[in-house]
């Protein structure tokens, strides 16, 4: 039996297929081109069907057959090149991306989210490749793709994927993404891939005429639940780790964040996020490489990245939203939904030093304690954002940070992240203060699916109703509004302030930080100890304060300022002495002080 599911050339004009379809007696393989013909597979062990085709090799289109009714898509098909509905082509073994040499440790992780559709006017790998040397330049050490597997049409945020192995066509293709891989580890740049493992979109799913990849007991805000504990889940597992293993070894990626794990359903002794991270590192170890895996949760649970033995799930990192939450609240004033409960500029500080606010703690929001204590957790293991895709494209008028607080908060906002000890994550565009917004976009080719897509949104957003309608996701005109534009004099200049926290993120000392409010909402965080510390002071009010940092942070050679948000206009003196007294911070203004 073939040992990889399929189709796979396997030399003098041949393909191994392998499908796993234990709900039906009979598949077949409907050639369509370059010559007409349709072979029965065999039926194998636990559900498997197998064979080996003559004359057909890479480019031949097929559908498969279910017990001889119309035909569909291969589960794990390489190419979909029409739709997600129409045949999938036998796609020749990609090309191997070349190895990232040196690959940033955790720490020095710096992840820049991009969609690829919207990155560039092009929307594609290639033309996103073009954005590498700015990106280096900036500092960033990895770039995060928004969901490639194929979904319907061609404008989507990615989450609706239905084919995982068929990276969408008109991104490029698995090539595509082979050549942006190999683009960005010339520049050593990391590539980590946004995968969906938690759910399917709606169309183009056939998935449920080939076996149990769903479970009745549960499901997800976006449909059914994957069937990861229950019968036949060690092949529905399977075809989830293949892909994996799929994106490491043949295209070269360095990491995946896994979308919504708390929303999957696993009750089984060994968790399916266990069983995958330690395929996927045991694979990257045999090649002598590092891969990522970083789950994104809701759940402030620090086991995640607990080691195995531990009874963690030896995850690398996760996802934490607590800072974003904080930070936005501090900025903005918003406390609707679930911005409740981070009105208290402590958690904001909390988060800067931990990554989590909420360690246990009752949450107003949740009406229960959330999270669990941070343990031996490393900040460099949480991931934080000041914005990402979820924050703003899920606001009813997918307005960033730069269409809602003042210019000089935008630094601040800065500032808060990339001096934070966690792993910081940019959303594409933010470091040249984008004005466009990142809206939610799709462009089904089920009228009726897209008919119920934007009544959902009207329903989701009926609060809001003196404000207008949400844009129609399914009209071009949404997904354009979302391209990103070229930077303004303002967003240069915002830029310049990226790169220099980011090169001076490089300095900073790792290990464990502390941060405590101090008067007039003002976050002091300090890194290192003694007098080798850093002081980071956040200022998050719209008049000015005064603040004295407490007398054991001041050594008696001084401080010196290293970094203004304001600039030569700052009222914070070059060098801060035991004598020097009060700070005086201007609205939204970040300073960082060091010996």
């Amino acid at each position: 039996m073939p040992a990889r599911l399929g189709a796979w050339p396997a030399g003098a004009g041949r393909t191994e297929f392998l499908v796993w379809a234990p709900r039906v007696r009979r598949v077949e393989v409907d050639v369509l081109a370059p010559r007409a013909q349709r072979t029965a597979l065999l039926p194998a062990a636990r559900g498997y069907h197998a064979g080996v085709l003559d004359d057909v090799g890479p480019g031949a289109s097929y559908l498969l057959r279910l017990d001889g009714r119309d035909g569909v898509p291969d589960p794990a098909s390489r190419a979909q090149p029409v739709s997600v509905h129409g045949p999938s082509v036998v796609a020749a073994k990609p090309r191997s991306a070349a190895a990232l040499r040196t690959p940033p440790a955790l720490r020095d992780l710096v992840v820049y989210e991009l969609h690829v559709g919207t990155a560039t006017a092009a929307g594609t790998f290639d033309a996103a490749a073009g954005l590498l040397p700015g990106l280096r330049d900036l500092g960033v050490t990895a770039i995060e793709l928004m969901p490639v597997a194929s979904f319907p049409g061609e404008r989507n945020w990615g989450y609706d994927g239905v084919l995982p192995f068929a990276v969408q066509h008109s991104y490029g293709g698995v090539d595509g993404l082979v050549r942006l891989v190999d683009a960005a580890h010339a520049r050593g740049i990391a590539v980590l891939v946004d995968v969906v493992y938690n759910h399917f979109g709606p169309e183009g799913n056939y998935l449920d005429r080939f076996g149990p990849y769903f479970t009745d007991g549960n499901r997800t805000p976006w449909g059914a639940a994957i069937n990861f504990d229950g019968p036949g889940s060690d092949e529905v597992r399977r075809f989830f780790i293949e892909h994996a293993l799929f994106l490491v070894d043949d295209c070269g990626v360095d990491g995946l964040r896994l979308d919504a794990t708390h929303a999957m359903h696993d009750r089984s002794a060994l968790p399916f996020l266990e069983a995958i991270t330690a395929a996927v590192h045991a694979r990257a170890a045999a090649r002598g490489r590092r891969v990522w895996m970083i789950a994104e949760t809701d759940q402030n649970d620090p086991r995640y990245v607990l080691a195995s033995a531990g009874g963690g799930l030896g995850m690398d990192a996760f996802w934490c939203d607590d800072l974003h939450h904080a930070l936005h609240v501090a900025l903005t004033g918003e406390s609707d939904g679930y911005y409740a409960g981070f009105q208290d500029l402590a958690l904001l500080a909390r988060a800067w030093a931990e990554g989590m606010a909420y360690q246990g703690e009752y949450s107003a929001y949740r009406d229960h304690s959330h999270g669990r204590p941070a343990g031996s957790l490393r900040p460099e293991q949480v991931v934080v954002c000041a914005q990402n895709h979820d924050q703003i494209g899920n606001r009813m008028r997918g307005e960033r940070l730069t269409a809602l607080v003042a210019p000089a908060a935008l630094p601040l906002a800065a500032a808060t992240v990339l001096t934070s000890p966690c792993t910081p994550l940019l959303f594409m565009g933010e470091e040249h203060a984008e004005r466009q917004p990142f809206l939610y976009f799709t462009s089904h080719g089920d009228e009726a699916l897209a008919d119920a897509v934007r009544a959902g949104r009207k329903r989701e957003f009926a609060a809001f109703a003196a404000h207008g309608e949400p844009p129609d996701p399914q009209a071009e005109d949404t997904f354009r509004r979302s391209v990103l534009t070229t930077p303004d004099a303002d967003g240069r200049r915002l830029r310049a302030t990226y790169r220099e926290l980011l090169d001076l993120r490089k300095a900073l000392p790792s290990g464990a930080a502390v941060a405590t409010v101090l008067a007039g909402r003002v976050v002091h965080g300090r890194r290192g100890a003694g007098d080798a510390a850093v002081h980071v002071l956040l200022h998050f009010g719209d008049r000015s304060a005064v603040v004295a940092l407490p007398a054991d942070c001041v050594p008696a050679g001084g401080l010196r300022r290293r970094w203004d948000s304001i600039g030569a206009a700052s009222a914070v003196p070059t060098h801060v002495t035991p004598a020097t007294g009060a700070l005086t911070l201007a609205p939204w203004q970040a300073v960082v002080l060091s010996r």
